[in-house]
């Protein structure tokens, strides 16, 4: 199946529009989330400044299709190194389901808090540690932008997932060969999904655990 991209902020917008129906209150919190962004990455490096011109292309919309790529309605979604809140806050702003965002280091975190506060985001958590340090618990969703290696990440977050977790990875246009690399009954568990925001761009789209009955389908 072919997935036309989206190549500029108007096709960015109308494509979220047309997916996602946003309210005048979630439209309003994605036009604050992008400008604390920008005006927080003055501040410390959160995004390449090379970005900000395409950023709701290069990162509101392209967090934005992962939810659109979701098998679960409900449960809690839990993202990885979440850094920004790339993917989990658009998401947050999305869907009212409850946000795990993890992440290791402060200043980020004092970003994530803050956001979440500003804009009445009651359904978000954020997770001040490294992964290995985070209780388990059982996640409907998992997803990752940038945080580990393919096989790494999958070894540290395996214990969040069940047999109907769904996985959504990002990962650029190493996407196949990381697959490549893992062990076949990890490869099973997955299939790649185009990215709409960059044509070198593919996603891994997962559900299930490692060693459990799921498979990825399209």
């Amino acid at each position: 199946m072919t997935v036309e991209l989206l190549t500029s902020e108007a096709e960015a917008r109308s494509w979220i529009g047309a997916t996602f129906a946003p309210n005048e209150r979630q439209w309003a919190q994605l036009e604050r989330f992008a400008a604390m962004l920008v005006e927080e990455n003055a501040r410390q490096n959160l995004i390449a400044a090379s970005t900000v011109s395409t950023l709701w292309v290069r990162h509101i919309a392209d967090s934005a299709q992962l939810l659109a790529l979701d098998g679960a309605i409900e449960g809690l979604w839990i993202d990885l190194g979440s850094g920004p809140g790339l993917p989990g806050l658009v998401v947050a702003i999305l869907s009212p389901r409850p946000m795990l965002l993890v992440e290791s280091r402060r200043r980020r975190c004092d970003f994530l808090r803050a956001v979440a506060s500003e804009l009445d985001l009651a359904h978000v958590e954020v997770a001040e540690a490294p992964l290995e340090r985070i209780e388990t618990r059982p996640a409907a969703t998992i997803s990752a932008r940038a945080f580990a290696p393919l096989d790494k990440l999958i070894t540290l977050s395996t214990r969040f997932s069940t047999e109907s977790t769904r996985w959504l990875l990002p990962k650029g246009r190493n996407a196949v060969k990381e697959l490549a690399s893992l062990p076949q009954p990890w490869q099973r568990m997955f299939h790649v999904e185009q990215s709409r925001t960059d044509a070198d761009s593919q996603i891994l789209v997962g559900t299930g655990m490692i060693g459990g009955k799921q498979r990825g389908k399209r």
